[in-house]
Protein backbone atom coordinates (compact mmCIF):
# COMPACT_ATOMS: atom_id res chain seq x y z
CA UNK A 1 0.00 0.00 0.00
CA UNK A 2 2.84 2.39 0.82
CA UNK A 3 4.43 1.77 -2.59
CA UNK A 4 1.20 2.45 -4.46
CA UNK A 5 0.45 5.59 -2.43
CA UNK A 6 3.79 7.11 -3.42
CA UNK A 7 2.63 7.24 -7.01
CA UNK A 8 -0.06 9.82 -6.15
CA UNK A 9 -2.40 9.18 -9.06
CA UNK A 10 -5.94 7.84 -9.51
CA UNK A 11 -4.69 4.37 -10.38
CA UNK A 12 -2.76 4.21 -7.12
CA UNK A 13 -5.85 5.21 -5.13
CA UNK A 14 -7.94 2.55 -6.84
CA UNK A 15 -5.29 -0.08 -6.12
CA UNK A 16 -5.13 0.94 -2.44
CA UNK A 17 -8.91 0.64 -2.16
CA UNK A 18 -8.74 -2.82 -3.75
CA UNK A 19 -6.05 -3.91 -1.27
CA UNK A 20 -8.11 -2.49 1.59
CA UNK A 21 -11.09 -4.56 0.46
CA UNK A 22 -8.91 -7.70 0.38
CA UNK A 23 -7.72 -6.95 3.93
CA UNK A 24 -11.33 -6.58 5.07
CA UNK A 25 -12.15 -9.98 3.56
CA UNK A 26 -9.15 -11.55 5.33
CA UNK A 27 -10.22 -9.92 8.58
CA UNK A 28 -13.73 -11.39 8.27
CA UNK A 29 -12.27 -14.87 7.76
CA UNK A 30 -9.94 -14.40 10.74
CA UNK A 31 -12.80 -13.24 12.96
CA UNK A 32 -14.78 -16.39 12.09
CA UNK A 33 -11.81 -18.62 12.88
CA UNK A 34 -11.13 -16.84 16.19
CA UNK A 35 -14.75 -17.12 17.29
CA UNK A 36 -14.74 -20.82 16.39
CA UNK A 37 -11.60 -21.35 18.49
CA UNK A 38 -13.26 -19.62 21.45
CA UNK A 39 -16.44 -21.66 20.98
CA UNK A 40 -14.51 -24.96 20.88
CA UNK A 41 -12.56 -23.97 24.00
CA UNK A 42 -15.75 -23.22 25.92
CA UNK A 43 -17.34 -26.49 24.77
CA UNK A 44 -14.29 -28.41 25.97
CA UNK A 45 -14.37 -26.72 29.36
CA UNK A 46 -18.10 -27.40 29.64
CA UNK A 47 -17.68 -31.05 28.65
CA UNK A 48 -14.96 -31.52 31.26
CA UNK A 49 -17.07 -29.64 33.78
CA UNK A 50 -14.26 -27.29 34.73
CA UNK A 51 -14.23 -23.49 34.84
CA UNK A 52 -10.73 -23.21 33.43
CA UNK A 53 -7.86 -21.15 34.78
CA UNK A 54 -8.01 -17.39 35.12
CA UNK A 55 -5.57 -17.06 32.24
CA UNK A 56 -7.82 -19.15 29.99
CA UNK A 57 -10.90 -17.13 30.85
CA UNK A 58 -9.05 -13.89 30.20
CA UNK A 59 -7.81 -15.19 26.85
CA UNK A 60 -11.35 -16.13 25.77
CA UNK A 61 -12.67 -12.75 26.88
CA UNK A 62 -9.90 -11.02 24.93
CA UNK A 63 -10.78 -13.01 21.79
CA UNK A 64 -14.40 -11.88 22.09
CA UNK A 65 -13.36 -8.25 22.68
CA UNK A 66 -10.96 -8.02 19.76
CA UNK A 67 -13.29 -9.93 17.44
CA UNK A 68 -16.09 -7.48 18.21
CA UNK A 69 -13.82 -4.51 17.52
CA UNK A 70 -12.59 -6.06 14.27
CA UNK A 71 -16.17 -6.59 13.14
CA UNK A 72 -16.78 -2.87 13.63
CA UNK A 73 -13.56 -2.03 11.75
CA UNK A 74 -14.63 -4.24 8.84
CA UNK A 75 -18.05 -2.54 8.78
CA UNK A 76 -16.32 0.86 8.74
CA UNK A 77 -14.08 -0.30 5.88
CA UNK A 78 -17.04 -1.49 3.84
CA UNK A 79 -18.74 1.85 4.42
CA UNK A 80 -15.64 3.71 3.27
CA UNK A 81 -15.25 1.52 0.18
CA UNK A 82 -18.89 2.29 -0.62
CA UNK A 83 -18.01 5.97 -0.91
CA UNK A 84 -19.33 7.09 2.47
CA UNK A 85 -17.46 8.34 5.53
CA UNK A 86 -17.98 6.37 8.78
CA UNK A 87 -19.42 8.26 11.72
CA UNK A 88 -16.47 9.76 13.61
CA UNK A 89 -18.27 9.74 16.99
CA UNK A 90 -18.39 5.92 17.04
CA UNK A 91 -15.49 5.08 14.73
CA UNK A 92 -12.88 2.66 16.08
CA UNK A 93 -9.35 3.82 15.27
CA UNK A 94 -7.34 1.63 17.67
CA UNK A 95 -7.72 -1.96 18.88
CA UNK A 96 -5.64 -1.11 21.95
CA UNK A 97 -7.66 1.99 22.83
CA UNK A 98 -11.21 1.56 21.50
CA UNK A 99 -12.40 4.75 23.21
CA UNK A 100 -10.09 6.95 21.10
CA UNK A 101 -11.75 8.89 18.28
CA UNK A 102 -10.63 10.91 15.24
CA UNK A 103 -10.70 14.64 16.03
CA UNK A 104 -10.38 17.26 13.31
CA UNK A 105 -8.69 20.39 14.68
CA UNK A 106 -7.81 22.12 11.41
CA UNK A 107 -4.04 22.24 11.90
CA UNK A 108 -2.02 22.32 8.69
CA UNK A 109 0.50 19.70 9.74
CA UNK A 110 -2.00 17.41 11.48
CA UNK A 111 -5.55 18.16 10.32
CA UNK A 112 -6.86 15.02 12.07
CA UNK A 113 -5.62 13.66 15.39
CA UNK A 114 -6.69 10.57 17.31
CA UNK A 115 -7.47 10.58 21.00
CA UNK A 116 -9.68 12.49 23.43
CA UNK A 117 -10.83 16.04 24.01
CA UNK A 118 -9.71 17.75 27.22
CA UNK A 119 -10.92 21.00 28.80
CA UNK A 120 -9.09 22.90 31.53
CA UNK A 121 -10.00 25.89 33.67
CA UNK A 122 -7.28 27.86 35.45
CA UNK A 123 -7.33 30.88 37.74
CA UNK A 124 -5.24 34.04 37.93
CA UNK A 125 -2.53 32.24 39.93
CA UNK A 126 -2.06 29.76 37.09
CA UNK A 127 -3.54 26.81 38.98
CA UNK A 128 -5.71 24.33 37.11
CA UNK A 129 -8.94 24.36 39.12
CA UNK A 130 -10.97 22.04 36.90
CA UNK A 131 -10.31 19.66 34.03
CA UNK A 132 -12.27 17.07 32.08
CA UNK A 133 -11.47 14.46 29.45
CA UNK A 134 -14.24 13.45 27.03
CA UNK A 135 -14.62 10.88 24.27
CA UNK A 136 -14.60 12.25 20.74
CA UNK A 137 -15.03 15.91 19.93
CA UNK A 138 -18.12 17.20 21.79
CA UNK A 139 -19.08 20.88 21.29
CA UNK A 140 -17.41 23.36 23.62
CA UNK A 141 -20.40 25.44 24.71
CA UNK A 142 -22.32 22.84 26.79
CA UNK A 143 -19.14 22.01 28.75
CA UNK A 144 -18.71 25.42 30.38
CA UNK A 145 -21.60 25.61 32.84
CA UNK A 146 -20.87 22.16 34.34
CA UNK A 147 -17.23 23.20 34.83
CA UNK A 148 -18.24 26.39 36.68
CA UNK A 149 -20.71 24.37 38.75
CA UNK A 150 -17.93 21.98 39.82
CA UNK A 151 -15.65 24.91 40.67
CA UNK A 152 -18.41 26.50 42.76
CA UNK A 153 -19.03 23.24 44.64
CA UNK A 154 -15.31 22.70 45.17
CA UNK A 155 -14.43 26.17 46.49
CA UNK A 156 -17.73 27.30 47.96
CA UNK A 157 -18.17 30.22 45.58
CA UNK A 158 -18.29 30.97 41.88
CA UNK A 159 -15.52 33.04 40.28
CA UNK A 160 -16.33 36.71 39.81
CA UNK A 161 -15.31 36.60 36.14
CA UNK A 162 -15.19 33.88 33.51
CA UNK A 163 -13.67 34.08 30.05
CA UNK A 164 -13.27 31.53 27.28
CA UNK A 165 -12.69 31.39 23.52
CA UNK A 166 -15.27 31.87 20.78
CA UNK A 167 -16.25 28.21 20.81
CA UNK A 168 -18.19 28.94 24.01
CA UNK A 169 -19.74 32.16 22.71
CA UNK A 170 -23.50 31.62 22.97
CA UNK A 171 -26.24 33.53 24.76
CA UNK A 172 -27.41 30.38 26.54
CA UNK A 173 -23.90 29.86 27.91
CA UNK A 174 -23.70 33.42 29.26
CA UNK A 175 -27.10 32.98 30.93
CA UNK A 176 -26.24 29.58 32.44
CA UNK A 177 -22.92 30.83 33.84
CA UNK A 178 -24.58 33.99 35.16
CA UNK A 179 -27.20 31.90 36.97
CA UNK A 180 -24.36 30.17 38.82
CA UNK A 181 -23.25 33.48 40.35
CA UNK A 182 -20.64 34.70 37.88
CA UNK A 183 -20.87 38.49 37.63
CA UNK A 184 -18.79 39.06 34.49
CA UNK A 185 -18.76 36.76 31.46
CA UNK A 186 -16.29 37.75 28.73
CA UNK A 187 -16.73 35.33 25.84
CA UNK A 188 -16.52 36.72 22.28
CA UNK A 189 -19.30 35.67 19.92
CA UNK A 190 -18.74 33.91 16.62
CA UNK A 191 -19.65 35.57 13.34
CA UNK A 192 -21.06 39.05 12.86
CA UNK A 193 -22.40 40.62 16.05
CA UNK A 194 -25.07 43.25 16.65
CA UNK A 195 -24.05 46.85 17.38
CA UNK A 196 -24.96 46.38 21.05
CA UNK A 197 -22.86 43.24 21.35
CA UNK A 198 -19.98 44.81 19.46
CA UNK A 199 -19.96 47.72 21.88
CA UNK A 200 -19.99 45.34 24.85
CA UNK A 201 -17.05 43.38 23.43
CA UNK A 202 -15.05 46.58 23.00
CA UNK A 203 -15.45 47.49 26.65
CA UNK A 204 -12.11 47.88 28.42
CA UNK A 205 -12.88 45.24 31.05
CA UNK A 206 -14.09 42.76 28.43
CA UNK A 207 -10.97 43.28 26.32
CA UNK A 208 -8.72 42.92 29.38
CA UNK A 209 -10.24 39.56 30.29
CA UNK A 210 -10.05 38.29 26.71
CA UNK A 211 -6.37 39.24 26.50
CA UNK A 212 -5.74 37.50 29.82
CA UNK A 213 -7.38 34.35 28.49
CA UNK A 214 -5.17 34.48 25.41
CA UNK A 215 -2.15 34.51 27.68
CA UNK A 216 -3.49 31.58 29.68
CA UNK A 217 -3.43 29.45 26.50
CA UNK A 218 0.17 28.73 27.47
CA UNK A 219 -1.24 26.52 30.23
CA UNK A 220 -2.27 23.96 27.61
CA UNK A 221 1.16 24.00 25.99
CA UNK A 222 2.77 23.63 29.40
CA UNK A 223 0.63 20.61 30.28
CA UNK A 224 1.39 19.00 26.92
CA UNK A 225 5.11 19.71 26.99
CA UNK A 226 6.09 19.39 30.66
CA UNK A 227 3.36 17.17 32.14
CA UNK A 228 2.90 14.65 29.32
CA UNK A 229 -0.61 15.59 28.22
CA UNK A 230 0.46 15.27 24.60
CA UNK A 231 0.30 11.46 24.60
CA UNK A 232 -1.21 9.18 27.22
CA UNK A 233 0.43 5.83 27.94
CA UNK A 234 -2.78 4.45 29.49
CA UNK A 235 -5.50 2.93 27.32
CA UNK A 236 -9.25 3.69 27.52
CA UNK A 237 -11.07 6.79 28.69
CA UNK A 238 -10.57 5.91 32.35
CA UNK A 239 -6.84 5.43 31.83
CA UNK A 240 -6.53 8.75 30.00
CA UNK A 241 -8.44 10.53 32.76
CA UNK A 242 -6.05 9.05 35.32
CA UNK A 243 -3.01 10.04 33.24
CA UNK A 244 -4.21 13.64 32.85
CA UNK A 245 -5.19 13.85 36.52
CA UNK A 246 -1.66 12.97 37.61
CA UNK A 247 -0.32 15.62 35.24
CA UNK A 248 -2.57 18.29 36.76
CA UNK A 249 -1.56 17.20 40.28
CA UNK A 250 2.14 17.54 39.42
CA UNK A 251 1.58 20.92 37.73
CA UNK A 252 -0.41 22.34 40.65
CA UNK A 253 2.03 21.01 43.25
CA UNK A 254 4.94 22.82 41.60
CA UNK A 255 2.87 25.97 41.10
CA UNK A 256 1.70 26.04 44.73
CA UNK A 257 5.27 25.53 45.94
CA UNK A 258 6.44 28.48 43.84
CA UNK A 259 3.57 30.71 45.03
CA UNK A 260 4.25 29.77 48.66
CA UNK A 261 7.95 30.56 48.29
CA UNK A 262 7.10 33.90 46.68
CA UNK A 263 4.64 34.78 49.44
CA UNK A 264 7.16 34.06 52.19
CA UNK A 265 9.90 35.90 50.34
CA UNK A 266 12.38 33.04 50.17
CA UNK A 267 15.62 34.28 48.55
CA UNK A 268 16.41 33.03 45.09
CA UNK A 269 12.86 31.91 44.42
CA UNK A 270 10.99 35.13 43.77
CA UNK A 271 12.14 35.53 40.17
CA UNK A 272 10.96 32.02 39.25
CA UNK A 273 7.26 32.84 39.68
CA UNK A 274 5.38 34.00 36.59
CA UNK A 275 2.19 35.49 37.97
CA UNK A 276 -0.83 36.59 36.00
CA UNK A 277 -2.49 38.49 38.84
CA UNK A 278 -3.94 37.69 42.26
CA UNK A 279 -2.22 36.07 45.23
CA UNK A 280 -4.99 34.23 47.09
CA UNK A 281 -4.89 30.43 47.23
CA UNK A 282 -7.51 28.62 45.12
CA UNK A 283 -9.80 27.94 48.06
CA UNK A 284 -10.46 31.66 48.53
CA UNK A 285 -9.68 33.07 45.09
CA UNK A 286 -12.29 35.21 43.38
CA UNK A 287 -10.02 36.12 40.48
CA UNK A 288 -11.05 35.31 36.90
CA UNK A 289 -11.25 31.76 35.63
CA UNK A 290 -10.27 30.93 32.07
CA UNK A 291 -11.57 27.89 30.22
CA UNK A 292 -9.74 26.45 27.24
Amino acid sequence: MAVWLRRRNDTAKDEVLAITGQLATLAEATIGEARQVALNARRTLHRRKVAGSGQTRRALAEIDRVAGLLEQVVAQTRTRLGGEVPDGSTRVVSLHDPDARPIRKGRLGRPVEFGYKAQIADNADGLVIDHTVAVGNPPDAPMLAPAISRIKARFGRAPKSVTADRGYGETSVDDAVGDLGVKTVAIPRRGKTSPTRTKAQRDRGFVRLVKWRTGSEARISCLKRDYLWRRTLFDSLEGTQTWCGWGVLAHNSIKVAALTADRHGEPGRRATVRRQGGTDPPTTSTEPAAVA
